[in-house]
Order: structure tokens, then C-alpha cells, then sequence
């Protein structure tokens, strides 16, 4: 596999997600991860639809597994930057939207190559006081070892996860660059668009 198809299987398996003492009483940060990680890919390795890259399937999945431990309205503000707080209520939603069916679609069609790795966790380097932390993992497979980090935060419902490093690489830091020069030129409205048009595109590849 070409490292450059290596890496969209990493950021597919992160888009798409115990200690004890005074973690005891909620799912730790990394255990969480991991249960998601493997619950992700033990779906993907027994579902044909989904290594084949139904977009329907892989949809659900995230919905169902993915979605519900990560704080995307944060991960989407974050991207979108200073100009979230400059868009309406429904330019939000549309954004929030848009990104999740941009980042599942683009990466759909590497989920196939899931099944062909594992993941590898590192020791949490947190107290339990800290309300944000970084969860580090590896993906191994063919080649070298890739990095793959979660950061997370504590909310009332629990660790939820809002950013993703691959390879050095933050997700949310690499969207805000591209989103910016988007809004700069045409606007809010004009990235929505922008989006949908490259949604619209790759589902019909």
C-alpha cells in the first residue's frame, strides 16, 4: 500500500474513534478510545458493504459508534475558526452538516484496508483533575508504526473527543487552513456551498 493511502486509512479509522482510581467511577479517556477503536474495526473487518465502501453503511456506523463520543460542534467551530462566531444558528448546523458528510465520504474508500491493521495504545500522561487530554496510539500494519493521537475533553456526558493527529498532523489545524482561504474569498455562505458541491461530487465517485 502507498504511504499516501496508508495515511487516509489512519485518519478513516480516527474519523470515523481503564484506569482506576479517580477514573473509576467513568470510562477513562483511553479506555474509551480503545473501545471505540475496536468496536470500529470489528465492524469493519465483518461487514463486506462497508470494506467495499458503501457510504449508507459507513454512515451508520459512524453514527452509531463514532458520533456519540465526539463533540463535533467543537471540532467543526475549531475548523471553521474565527468565523464561527460570525455565522447564524442555521450557517452552523449547515457547516457541522456538510463536514461530517465531508470527512466520511473522503475517506470511505480506504476503511477497506482496515482490516489489514491493529492498534496499539501508550500510557495516558494525565492526572485525574486534567479535563483535556491527549490519548496516543499507533496503527500497525504494513511498514512502519503510524501515529495516530486523540484529544479529548471532560463534559458532563463523559470524555468526549474533538481533535486528530496523524502523523504530526492535526485534523482540525489542516481543515482550519483550507476553510479560511474558502471564506476569505467567497464568504460563510460560500464555503457551505463549496462543501456540498465536494459532497455531492464524491458520492457520485
Amino acid at each position: 500500500m502507498k504511504r499516501r493511502d496508508f495515511y487516509r486509512t489512519v485518519l478513516a479509522v480516527g474519523s470515523v474513534f481503564a484506569v482506576g482510581g479517580a477514573w473509576a467511577q467513568e470510562e477513562a479517556p483511553d479506555a474509551l478510545v480503545k473501545r471505540i477503536s475496536t468496536e470500529v474495526l470489528d465492524a469493519v473487518k465483518s461487514d463486506a458493504a462497508i470494506q467495499a465502501g458503501d457510504v449508507g453503511r459507513i454512515t451508520a456506523l459512524v453514527d452509531g459508534k463514532i458520533m456519540p463520543n465526539v463533540n463535533f460542534t467543537r471540532m467543526t467551530a475549531s475548523a471553521v475558526g474565527r468565523f464561527w462566531r460570525q455565522a447564524t444558528p442555521e450557517q452552523q448546523k449547515r457547516l457541522q452538516d456538510e463536514f461530517k458528510t465531508l470527512l466520511v465520504r473522503t475517506y470511505s474508500g480506504a476503511l477497506g484496508e482496515v482490516k489489514e491493521h491493529t492498534l496499539s495504545f501508550k500510557p495516558l500522561r494525565a492526572k485525574p483533575e486534567d479535563t483535556e487530554v491527549v490519548v496516543r496510539s499507533e496503527v500497525r500494519g504494513r511498514g512502519e508504526p503510524i501515529q495516530l493521537d486523540y484529544r479529548l475533553e471532560k463534559t458532563a456526558g463523559g470524555w468526549k473527543i474533538y481533535d486528530l493527529n496523524v502523523l504530526g498532523v492535526w485534523l482540525v489545524e489542516t481543515y482550519r487552513s483550507q476553510f479560511a482561504q474558502e471564506i476569505n474569498n467567497k464568504g460563510l455562505d460560500g464555503l457551505i456551498t463549496s462543501l456540498a458541491q465536494r459532497n455531492k461530487s464524491n458520492g457520485k465517485s
